[in-house]
């Protein structure tokens, strides 16, 4: 059997590994099987995650994977119901889908990979870009205020609203525990690693 990394798509270095694996061990520390889950992604760098979980997964189109995850779990409700996506599809062209999101409190888990930039199309920035930042649509520093992905959740309704790092790979995993088993909609910002383009974070 052909391991899961062999066809991987991210770059070396990228925090999407360990994303996936505290993901995939939190599944697993939950006991929860393949067959009782499902994992739902959008198009972009993290757009490639559900294809690398064992279960039931799906690869939506960009800023379209909360509504079809809302679909998925509504037509089974016993599912647990994974969405995981990036800043640009997530708080750019889905971010309507998560302020209703957060309304509907849908027993769902949101999982965003925050790299502050559209990586996949080579580093455009994105809502969370920070105020600086050199990308390759603000050559001369962003000037836009980045949103906060965490207050925007809890004033939109989240009652779980989290932020995490993929470097912290132990308290990330607890997180997405948590996530899991929280009734209602929660939501996890998790702060990334991009060695290609996020090059202004410490």
């Amino acid at each position: 059997m052909r391991s899961w990394l062999t066809n991987i798509q991210w770059c070396p270095g990228c925090g999407d590994f360990l994303i996936i694996m505290a993901i995939k061990n939190a599944f697993k520390e939950l006991g929860i099987p393949p067959h009782k889950r499902v994992v739902v992604s959008w198009v972009g760098c993290s757009g490639k995650a559900s294809q690398y979980i064992d279960g039931y997964a799906a690869e939506t189109l960009h800023g379209r994977a909360v509504p079809f995850a809302t679909g998925v779990k509504l037509a089974d409700p016993d599912l647990t119901v994974v969405i995981v996506g990036g800043d640009g599809d997530g708080y750019g062209i889905g971010m309507g889908h998560f302020i209703h999101a957060c309304r509907r409190d849908l027993n769902m888990t949101y999982i965003v990979f925050n790299n502050e930039n559209y990586a996949l199309t080579t580093g455009q920035a994105s809502a969370t870009t920070p105020i600086g930042a050199v990308t390759k649509t603000t050559p001369d520093g962003n000037i836009t205020a980045p949103i906060n992905p965490v207050a925007l959740a809890t004033e939109a309704g989240c009652k779980f609203s989290k932020r995490a790092h993929s470097k912290k790979f132990a308290e990330l995993k607890e997180i997405i525990k948590e996530a899991i088993q929280h009734q209602g909609f929660s939501h996890i910002d998790v702060e990334q690693d991009c060695p290609s383009f996020r090059r202004w974070a410490e």
